[in-house]
């Protein structure tokens, strides 16, 4: 006995038509499928515990420290308040730690093979690496904003216009965009099996130990003050403190540019080709 399927059957009925779909290669696609990336990882990491702690917590934490332990000390010894140094490196600091955190999480990523699964999809190639670079954008602007609002809680005062407060904003924010491509290549490439990631974390902590926030470049031995006051926190410090409280901008603001430009340039293709590279692994 043979039974013939029904003609209602919903198995029959045509797929809708999909109407306005953008190629996967499409400026539209990239646009789109990033910001879906970037609100997955904002959404991961808010619900991180040890990504929040890298990235809130531990450089609040430290603005705190700082300002209790040596706040007095050195406004003293200088004659310039200690906190007008000591946000802007905070803020610095919590770009770094926060791109570390990041870092790792795209490791566990990559070992899980949930980019494999992503790069399988019909998505636009590069969505998933850009959306990371909009999460950390936008990651490093929160923090920004939060270590601000507590450094003036403990005194910081901001006394320049509009157009410096933007600046004083955006230049943490190319750095850290500037830093994450660098970690990212770390962490995607074939240095992420050699835990050169979490390595990091001790080139971050020499960096804000050896800053002209932490003391004035002149409180270092001489032989020393030529790499403190060209390294790239300091020089986006002593932008961000001009923008802030007043003083030469434009020469800082330079080498911060450089700094920042020339890690995305160096580490752009790399971490784009390891990102590639462990999404195919995966």
């Amino acid at each position: 006995m043979t039974t013939q399927s029904t003609a209602n059957s919903p198995y029959d009925a045509p797929l809708p038509e999909v109407v306005g779909a953008a190629k996967e290669s499409s400026l539209r696609a990239l646009f789109v499928h990033s910001a879906l990336q970037c609100k997955r990882l904002l959404t991961r990491w808010s619900r991180d515990p040890a990504t929040m702690i890298q990235a809130l917590l531990y450089p609040a934490l430290t603005l705190l420290m700082f300002d209790i332990v040596l706040g007095d000390t050195i406004t003293r010894a200088t004659g310039a308040p200690a906190i007008n140094g000591t946000v802007p490196m905070i803020i610095l600091v919590g770009a770094m730690y926060g791109s570390i955190a990041s870092g790792v999480g795209l490791r566990e990523e990559a070992a899980k093979g949930l980019l494999g699964r992503f790069w399988t999809l019909p998505t636009h190639r590069a969505a998933g690496l850009l959306g990371r670079l909009m999460a950390e954008a936008i990651r490093v602007v929160i923090t920004s904003l939060l270590i601000l609002l507590i450094g003036i809680l403990l005194g910081f005062r901001f006394t320049q216009g509009p157009i410096e407060f933007l600046g004083f904003i955006a230049l943490p924010v190319l750095f850290g965009i500037a830093f994450s491509t660098f970690v990212t290549f770390l962490a995607s490439g074939k240095a992420a099996q050699a835990g050169l990631v979490e390595l990091v974390s001790i080139l971050c902590t020499l960096m804000m130990f050896f800053n002209t926030g932490f003391v004035p470049l002149q409180a270092y031995p001489r032989d020393l003050q030529g790499v403190v006051g060209n390294q790239p926190m300091s020089v986006t410090i002593d932008a961000m403190r001009a923008m802030a409280v007043g003083g030469d901008v434009f020469e800082p603001a330079m080498k911060s540019l450089a700094w920042s430009l020339g890690l995305i340039l160096v580490f752009t293709i790399p971490a784009i080709i390891g990102y590639r590279s462990a999404a195919r692994r995966s």
